[in-house]
């Protein structure tokens, strides 16, 4: 496993109380970094409080969805640790799993607005930060979902194609800044998310992965630590493929 230097860097990932930004939290903070792991799940932030020193890590309930909550817990994260050099924006939900003229019109907005407008949220309210520093790495979860559209799941397919069209649009407003802004494309990955979607549509989207098999955890997180890395100093407003061979483009 490769290591990273997160060495005196302090770095937002939303999301961050399981799976993929989880995995990328854990890494960062075993390679010197210091985090602010943002969810909504309060149960989950309370078990990673004894796992770490409070000077590294900084557990905090957030509904990105809320620009309010986004704008009080960036505030709560540069009071603790002085600055954000990364920001990791992973949390999002999945919805129903449903043809687009059946697709709950609520469940369409929710998927939205937490995973683009949250996005949105957050970016907006941390990248003032960044430009004052003249630093920041910012990677964007994506979905190889974004790129194809996935049947059955129109919400979360274009809730990750608009991802890719904000990462870009940030990569060139931002990129005199020294600020990298970069997305990731998984395919289903290991996480209680995927895993509760209807078995039928999983065993579809797995059907389509040349590898044959669920991304892993470690995989995601080794990819989106290098690009939140002060190495990645010159890729931005760029598209990393983590599909398994199944994207096209």
């Amino acid at each position: 496993m490769n290591s990273y230097d997160f060495a005196n860097r302090v770095a937002i990932v939303t999301g961050g109380g399981q799976g993929i930004g989880l995995t990328v939290a854990e890494r960062m903070l075993t390679s010197g970094g210091k985090v602010s792991i943002w969810d909504r799940d309060q149960a989950l932030l309370d078990t990673l409080r004894s796992r770490y020193p409070a000077d590294q890590l900084q557990p905090l309930a957030v509904d990105i969805g809320s620009l309010e909550a986004v704008e009080k817990a960036t505030a709560e994260v540069i009071r603790t640790f002085g600055k954000i050099d990364v920001l990791v924006n992973n949390a999002a939900i999945v919805g129903p799993n449903a043809n687009t003229w059946e697709y709950p019109p609520q469940a369409f907005m929710d998927v939205v607005h937490i995973g683009l407008v949250g996005t949105f949220f957050v970016s907006r309210t941390v990248i003032p930060h960044m430009i004052k520093a003249n630093y920041g790495r910012i990677v964007n979860l994506s979905s190889v979902a974004g790129k194809e559209g996935n049947p059955g799941a129109p919400a979360y397919s274009s809730t990750k194609a608009g991802v890719l069209a904000l990462t870009k649009s940030m990569g060139k407003e931002l990129a005199t800044h020294n600020i990298a802004v970069n997305a990731v494309t998984p395919a289903v990955a290991k996480t209680t998310m995927a895993l509760s979607q209807a078995p039928d549509f999983l065993k579809m989207i797995l059907s389509k992965i040349p590898r044959g098999r669920m991304l892993e955890l470690s995989e995601a997180a080794s990819m989106i630590c290098w690009l939140a890395t002060e190495e990645n100093s010159f890729t931005t407003g760029a598209v990393f493929d983590l599909s398994g061979g199944r994207a096209t483009y």
